[in-house]
């Protein structure tokens, strides 16, 4: 399942999402900290950017910070965000030259579209919810009231359980 999940993510110029997703947000998920979770009266427009910058800027950190703690070089093959980086780059080059220009920017454009519908879920999924610091300076623990959920039997079917988020989390 990580492979396919890095596998789909890259193919849509986002695989940092996997570092951060499982290392970053499931560690930080509802607290100032955490580039995806939303705040509460934070727009769409302004939690877009602040997520996706501050996501991808997150996971070079802690894939760096993994390296090191495995004593590897961080220009080495184990850098998994060297990869996510150059597959994408290679999938746009591949389609530049056998199809053109034109097969290159629409799949950028098919990433941003894919992307930003995974933001766009990100957002609702732990929107103004805020996890208390305690008096020991770290966060109390996550439960099922640091994620929303959807209970509607349709949405289940489309979204494989996805809707059940605080499942995911707790």
């Amino acid at each position: 399942e990580q492979i396919l999940a890095k596998l789909l993510l890259t193919t849509v110029c986002y695989g940092h999402f996997f570092i951060e997703h499982n290392r970053g947000h499931h560690v930080r998920v509802s607290t100032r900290e955490d580039p995806a979770s939303a705040r509460y009266r934070e727009s769409f427009y302004a939690f877009y950017p602040r997520t996706v910058i501050g996501s991808y800027l997150n996971a070079w950190r802690l894939e760096a910070a993994r390296l090191s703690q495995h004593r590897f070089a961080f220009t080495s093959w184990h850098n998994q965000m060297l990869w996510f980086a150059a597959i994408p780059l290679g999938i746009l080059l591949v389609f530049w030259l056998a199809l053109g220009p034109l097969a290159a920017v629409l799949f950028l454009v098919q990433s941003v579209m894919a992307f930003t519908l995974l933001e766009l879920v990100n957002y609702i999924e732990h929107y103004g919810l805020v996890r208390k610091k305690l008096d020991t300076g770290r966060h109390e623990r996550v439960t099922h009231q640091h994620s929303w959920n959807a209970t509607d039997t349709l949405t289940n079917c489309f979204l494989i359980h996805l809707q059940r988020h605080s499942d995911h989390h707790a």
